[in-house]
């Protein structure tokens, strides 16, 4: 496993365009800090961010991990553009000449997955908890510790996502085309919801049910939006007559449909790898 790592650790760090992606990633991360600078003037009217209670623990964990994973595009550019450079740069065939099996191969892309996905995982923990004891209202143990199944909602929306650029990228092997394809896919995704809302199923909440299943909605579902959540924008539902019913909770149906999903990106990457000829 450590061979195998220490291969894909070789080949990014070589790739210039992949290493500066990757250290750019991991900086915008840290730029979520920035946020708590961000004031609004507007002449009697002025707001700090930070002073909204967006860092308050146990919510900085809800709204961390909301905006961090809006920047996994740029490790998604990674992710796919490994598999393009081993076609591009002959990488693939030497190392199966080198004795590594494809079986090893496909491994070897999955645990570096994994690594990307806990080492954001890790950032975004770490970085959370300077910002919450730096401006959180409440930081009691208790208090700090609660809601981190943001963070296991988080490492497994990475890996899900991860997983399926991985499979773009070694179904179409272009970067390029990997990318546009994972737009297409997203159209569509949205065009099945469409009609499943306003042709099969326009009342009740089944066509929700059945779009769940998605690959993009599922792991989209892992993390709900978390401004409606703020007491600032509860209040003013209150008073134009809201009501606000969302469940902001991380369940364990959508981690289950994400998990399936990834199982099922690797061993489908895998067989298509195995069936191709190189």
């Amino acid at each position: 496993m450590k061979r195998l790592l220490a291969i894909e650790f070789q080949k990014i760090w070589l790739n210039k365009a992949s290493r500066n992606l990757t250290i750019t990633y991991f900086i915008l991360l840290s730029f979520i800090a920035l946020i708590s600078s961000i004031e609004f003037d507007f002449g009697v009217f002025k707001f700090h961010l930070a002073d909204m209670g967006i860092f308050n623990f146990p919510y900085i964990w809800h709204f961390n991990t909301y905006i961090a994973a809006w920047l996994k595009f740029f490790l998604a550019i990674v992710i796919v553009s490994m598999m393009a450079n081993e076609y591009s740069y002959g990488t693939l065939k030497q190392n199966l000449i080198d004795g590594l099996s494809k079986k090893e191969f496909i491994l070897s892309k999955f645990l570096m997955i994994i690594v990307f996905a806990f080492c954001s995982t890790v950032f975004v923990f770490i970085m959370s908890l300077v910002l919450g004891y730096s401006y959180s209202d409440s930081t009691e143990f208790s208090v700090v510790f609660t809601d981190l199944n943001y963070l296991l909602a988080f490492f497994v929306k990475l890996t899900g996502f991860f997983s399926f650029c991985l499979f773009l990228g070694i179904l179409v092997k272009r970067s390029a085309f990997a990318i546009g394809f994972l737009l297409v896919w997203y159209i569509a995704e949205n065009i099945i919801q469409g009609f499943l809302n306003f042709r099969l199923f326009q009342e009740g909440n089944t066509a929700a049910i059945i779009g769940q299943f998605l690959p993009l909605e599922s792991i989209s579902n892992l993390i709900i939006e978390p401004f409606s959540r703020l007491s600032v924008v509860k209040n003013i539902e209150t008073q134009i007559g809201v009501e606000n019913i969302k469940d902001y909770s991380v369940h364990y149906l959508p981690l289950l449909i994400v998990s399936t999903w990834t199982i099922i990106f690797l061993l489908a990457s895998h067989k298509l790898f195995k069936n191709r000829d190189l």
